[in-house]
């Protein structure tokens, strides 16, 4: 996107003078829901103003709560990563960080993490490691252990609250079938698989009584996990309950079904045995390919949908709907072993 397409406010903040610290490298990143902009040693993430159904952040009341939200539950697990809440500020023209003037949005402020221990690149560079498997489990067992549940939270357990989230992504995909990406044959195995499962809902009853769905991380992948001096895991669920809220197998398991993803189906075994064996948790394995199956084909239902937005090049294009059709056919795995 063009500079001139940008909020005045994200144009203003691409000058280095802007900053009370050194930024000297000042880059912009964008997704479909946020504004990121990595100056020097920090980052700078602020909301967009749009209303997905799923995720509202169309006003700036809401926009300053899910600041919040983030900054509380990432601290969880890497509080010192998640450093504050940060005001834009206008007066006249100009604009400032923190200052004077009318409070035109919020942002959270963090710490920058070195790019090259990014999981994902160490992935891409053939170097990940069983010692980092270990790493990572020895933080997410007891993160677990201490994560809260309720009542409340026990509701979303439930075969009828878990299959709000699974089944409407067929219903979010039905356009796409018989494209390059997703068959009929998948979608209809992979949905009536699903529907199987979710027909058992004493298994998703058993996982409530002892004690497994919490409030947890929500979206846990490589994307969002940096393995440097220590284990950092961030960018949790901030904005809709319904996908925090959560059995540990299934965040557990989309951890898991990345590995699968980027062919490091070693690894992701090893990962799911030491897990077990840290929590305690013997009854993950029944539920881990269910779960691995939703999370994969959620994944390919955002590259499809990446690839059909008329913002992207040919290029982004091409590779999300190669993405979404290697995640489709790992979901259609799962559906039978």
């Amino acid at each position: 996107m063009a500079s001139n397409n940008l909020p005045p406010f994200i144009t203003a903040l691409l000058d280095q003078s802007v900053y009370p610290h050194q930024a000297l490298d000042i880059r912009l990143v964008q997704t479909h829901i946020s504004f990121v902009i990595l100056a020097g040693d920090y980052v700078y993430k602020f909301k967009k103003p749009v209303d997905f159904g799923f995720l509202d952040f169309s006003t700036l009341e809401k926009r300053r709560h899910c600041c919040e939200q983030e900054l509380l539950l990432n601290r969880r697990l890497c509080p010192d990563i998640y450093l504050d809440l940060v005001t834009v500020n206008r007066a006249g023209d100009a604009y400032c960080l923190n200052g004077e003037g009318e409070v035109v949005e919020y942002g959270v402020k963090m710490a920058r993490m070195p790019e090259e221990r990014m999981m994902v690149n160490i992935i891409r560079a053939g170097k990940l490691e069983h010692s980092h498997i270990d790493s990572l489990v020895e933080v997410l067992a007891p993160f677990y252990e201490r994560a809260e549940r309720s009542a409340d939270i026990d509701r979303f357990g439930t075969a009828e609250a878990v299959g709000v989230n699974v089944l409407e992504n067929f219903d979010q995909t039905r356009d796409f079938v018989g494209s390059d990406a997703l068959s009929q044959y998948q979608f209809d195995t992979i949905a009536s698989y699903a529907r199987g499962v979710l027909a058992r809902s004493d298994l998703f009853a058993e996982r409530i009584s002892r004690g497994r769905v919490r409030d947890c991380h929500g979206d846990l992948y490589s994307a969002n996990i940096c393995l440097a001096d220590k284990v950092y895991i961030y960018d949790c669920i901030e904005f809709n309950q319904r996908f925090r809220y959560c059995d540990v197998a299934s965040d557990v398991g989309f951890l898991a079904m990345d590995l699968d993803y980027w062919g490091l189906e070693e690894l992701s075994n090893y990962c799911i045995e030491r897990f077990t064996k840290l929590s305690g948790d013997g009854g993950l394995a029944e539920m881990l390919d269910f779960y691995k199956c939703y999370r994969a084909y959620v994944r390919g239902k955002i590259g499809l949908f990446t690839a059909n937005d008329p913002a992207v090049d040919e290029i982004v294009r091409q590779q999300n709907l190669d993405a979404a059709a290697k995640y489709f056919q790992l979901a259609q795995q799962y559906t039978t072993r």
